[in-house]
């Protein structure tokens, strides 16, 4: 369910734009997300500062995006998004000495220091990679092939969090593991 509510934004995008152009697809990823973001608050009770950071610029950039008739600015929003991350977990870990990935999910998992490290600095990597890819693909390639990259390039975030996932799968302590 999770994973679908993850994707259906970026997959009726995808279906906007196959469908009409990319000003529909913005005006459709805009609905979406607020509609993707109730659910998870109803579910929840709360949204992680990741999730009201991608409803923040999703509104932000598509408003551009729709006000100043600039598909850049959609185009644009993974980049800034991921770079924003990369930059703030870089800065807490090394100017402020804080990991921020086990401030915010401490209370969920629990793993020992250096391996909350080494998860912090993959977060990094692979922000500053993704920011670096759509940024690559948003100025080298047409609208049709960045909407097409959006849609195929979800297998990177899965990827990632399946290697993540396997990483930390033997670090879990065992009580959290059965509860």
């Amino acid at each position: 369910m999770r994973a679908l509510l993850d994707f259906l934004p970026l997959a009726l995008f995808f279906g906007a734009y196959k469908y009409q152009d990319i000003y529909l697809a913005t005006a459709v990823l805009m609905g979406a997300t607020i509609l993707q973001m109730g659910v998870i608050y109803f579910m929840d009770r709360e949204l992680q500062t990741m999730q009201k950071m991608t409803l923040i610029l999703v509104l932000v950039f598509g408003a551009l995006t729709l006000s100043l008739h600039d598909e850049r600015f959609i185009k644009w929003k993974p980049t800034f998004l991921y770079a924003v991350m990369a930059v703030a977990l870089a800065v807490a870990l090394w100017l402020m000495k804080k990991n921020f990935l086990k401030l915010l999910l401490g209370s969920k998992l629990e793993l020992p220091d250096p391996v909350w490290h080494r998860l912090n600095l993959a977060w990094i990597g692979y922000s500053l990679f993704m920011a670096t890819v759509n940024a690559y693909v948003a100025v080298n390639f047409s609208t049709e092939a960045w909407v097409n990259f959006k849609l195929w390039g979800y297998a990177f975030p899965l990827v990632f969090l399946i290697g993540q996932g396997l990483y930390i799968s033997p670090h879990l302590s065992s009580e959290k593991a059965d509860s």
